[in-house]
């Protein structure tokens, strides 16, 4: 099995820190949230033993990947995520070189947007878990999320700076992990004001273990939320 090899490098104002594993044509996983590269470590470790070149970068505001101004979420517009991903495809690879894409999530959003953006550095794409949705011309998301799902609704607590930061610190960083990668509710997720999780036992999946949640967890001690949380916040920009 290939080893996992760990580098930062200095691009688009950032110190990013990218995961890689193998030798050969590049797939450029991308994470989502509440997550980083640590998420792609079992599928980087299999293509880098089929050929690939598996690469996962902790995503602007994320984990290792440091210097985006996390008190500003107009530095985490879609312009800036894409942005980071060009200077990295462009790091990584040979003049007219393209690269596979792999999304989740955020990670899957972002995706979308590099394709529309700079087609010209994109070999393929496999997204999960969010479909293409074209920007609406009369409407600006933040608006159509609240009208359609409410004040409740996981995106529009996001919005206050600081407010969720305050609750997820006074639930506990683990447990708020818990909550949010073991959630299997086929429904929208509403984080009710005072009360965002339930007191009920949380069953991890079998593909998730306490030594995962714990590898996340310290993570996002040493971080914190408010950079994840911009990518909300970073919405209507």
């Amino acid at each position: 099995m290939e080893q996992i090899v760990h580098n930062t490098l200095s691009l688009n104002g950032l110190s990013m820190h990218v995961a890689e594993s193998g030798r050969g044509p590049i797939i450029l996983f991308l994470h989502g949230f509440p997550q980083c590269w640590f998420t792609w470590r079992h599928q980087m470790a299999f293509f880098a033993d089929h050929g690939y070149r598996a690469m996962a970068p902790d995503l602007r505001g994320y984990a290792d990947t440091g210097g985006a101004p996390v008190n500003d979420p107009g530095k985490f517009t879609m312009v800036h995520l894409v942005g980071d991903l060009v200077a990295l495809i462009n790091e990584v690879t040979a003049p007219n070189e393209k690269v596979f894409v792999v999304g989740h999530d955020w990670g899957a959003v972002i995706a979308w947007a590099l394709c529309l953006y700079r087609p010209d550095k994109v070999r393929a794409l496999v997204n999960m878990s969010v479909v293409f949705s074209r920007r609406n011309p009369r409407m600006k998301p933040l608006e159509t999320l609240r009208s359609v799902y409410g004040d409740e609704y996981y995106i529009s607590r996001f919005q206050e700076p600081g407010q969720i930061e305050h609750e997820f610190g006074e639930i506990g960083t683990k447990s708020v992990l818990k909550n949010f990668l073991a959630y299997r509710k086929p429904g929208p997720l509403y984080l009710p004001k005072g009360k965002a999780f339930p007191d009920t036992p949380i069953t991890l999946p079998p593909w998730l273990s306490e030594q995962d949640v714990d590898y996340y967890a310290a993570k996002y001690e040493a971080t914190g939320f408010t950079g994840p949380l911009n990518y909300y916040r970073a919405l209507d920009m």
